[in-house]
């Protein structure tokens, strides 16, 4: 591991533990008197919350992988650094007994003036000259064998305790993210049909609004540009997983949260790209609102902690949030922060047929409050 990849760990470890939850506020009771548009607020707010966390929980669990590689490297490297330190000792003690007894305690000097064959005796002082040479090499090596394995055995200490810092953490936003859900899911399950029905209404009623005045702005084009192959690979593949439900910190084959299914179409496209939603916006090239074409990436809120694959048309492929399925909505179903584009130069199609879409995959408000059944993943 480089020093300015151990700084980079080192720092990232520091501020995952400096970046705990605090805890959040409960939630208000429903009750019978209080209007639906302020339990849709309190429920939105919940939910924004626990994928806020959830995108956290992500980032720490790709540290965290990243250090456990990291540690099994740096193992292996000692191991080896052992091995050849060990060598190198056996090696310098060999010739520093080869040494002296081919030296005999006489000069060279000596010993040629009392040889009875000189020239036998200036082969001998060569020998003994070259196992000289031979024993200064080998303990200069021996020397940076002994530096290397102390450095190696320094930086496999702090990798692994960094490890333990991540894990740590990773701990501790599963089990803010499990009391957040525990919550929501005790609110949604003291309400009465008619105020689901009310709530999931409002929030259809809601995303229409916001839908026509995006429409109606211009800030779209009229037109949907071809994909790029890759970008029509990734929307096939988010395609297939319409229906399949969401899951915080999963990113299929079975199920996903709404990075894990932008990562995975787009690394099923053979363009890897990073795991969350704030990585995405942060390292991908953006692009404006006006040009944007099916594969490219819609990311939501102040904080990105939302993302949609954009299929075309005003409509984006996404895992809106627990409780609920992947499915085709309206583009402005949460407010937009901007958009990414994994494969910024790379040529559109010359023609493009969109993948069909079933009438299911668009039916029913994005968040299906009255089938919340949130799954909890053990942090490993």
């Amino acid at each position: 591991m480089s020093a300015k990849y151990l700084r980079l760990a080192c720092a990232a470890a520091v501020a995952a533990a400096q970046a705990v939850l605090t805890p959040l506020p409960a939630l208000a009771a429903p009750g019978p008197e209080r209007p639906v548009a302020e339990l849709l607020t309190d429920l939105q707010q919940a939910y924004r919350q626990a994928e806020r966390a959830t995108e956290t929980y992500n980032a720490t669990a790709e540290q965290l992988q990243r250090q456990r590689a990291e540690v099994t490297r740096l193992d292996a490297e000692l191991t080896s650094a052992r091995h050849s330190l060990h060598t190198s000792r056996t090696e310098a003690g060999r010739l520093a007994r080869l040494q002296y007894q081919n030296a005999g305690g006489i000069s060279p000097y000596v010993r040629l003036l009392l040889a009875r064959d000189p020239q036998h005796a200036l082969d001998e002082g060569h020998v003994i000259g070259e196992l000289a040479r031979q024993r200064a090499k080998t303990v200069g090596r021996l020397a940076d064998d002994e530096r290397r394995q102390a450095d190696l055995a320094r930086r496999a200490r702090t990798a692994f305790d960094t490890r333990l810092t991540l894990a740590e953490q990773q701990r501790k936003q599963r089990d803010e993210i499990r009391t957040r859900l525990s919550e929501v899911e005790r609110m949604l399950a003291s309400l009465t049909a008619d105020q689901l029905a009310a709530l999931a209404g409002l929030e259809e009623d809601r995303t229409a609004e916001a839908q026509r005045k995006l429409t109606t702005s211009g800030a779209l084009s009229a037109t949907t540009p071809p994909p790029s192959p890759a970008g029509d690979r990734a929307v096939r593949y988010a395609v297939q997983q319409l229906g399949k439900p969401y899951q915080w910190g999963a990113a299929g084959p079975a199920s996903y949260d709404c990075s894990g299914l932008t990562s995975q179409a787009w690394d099923h496209a053979g363009t890897p790209i990073p795991r969350t939603s704030q990585e995405q916006w942060a390292d991908l090239p953006h692009v404006p609102l006006n040009r944007l074409r099916p594969g490219d990436l819609v990311v939501y809120f102040p904080e990105a902690t939302h993302v949609a694959l954009y299929l075309g048309d005003g409509k984006v492929v996404q895992a809106p949030r627990p409780g609920a399925k992947i499915k085709v909505s309206p583009i402005a179903a949460n407010p937009i922060l901007g958009a990414v584009r994994p494969d910024p130069t790379a040529r559109p199609l010359p023609r493009y047929t969109p993948p069909s879409i079933p009438k299911t995959a668009t039916e029913g408000p994005d968040e299906s409050f009255g089938t919340f059944k949130p799954a909890v993943p053990t942090a490993t």
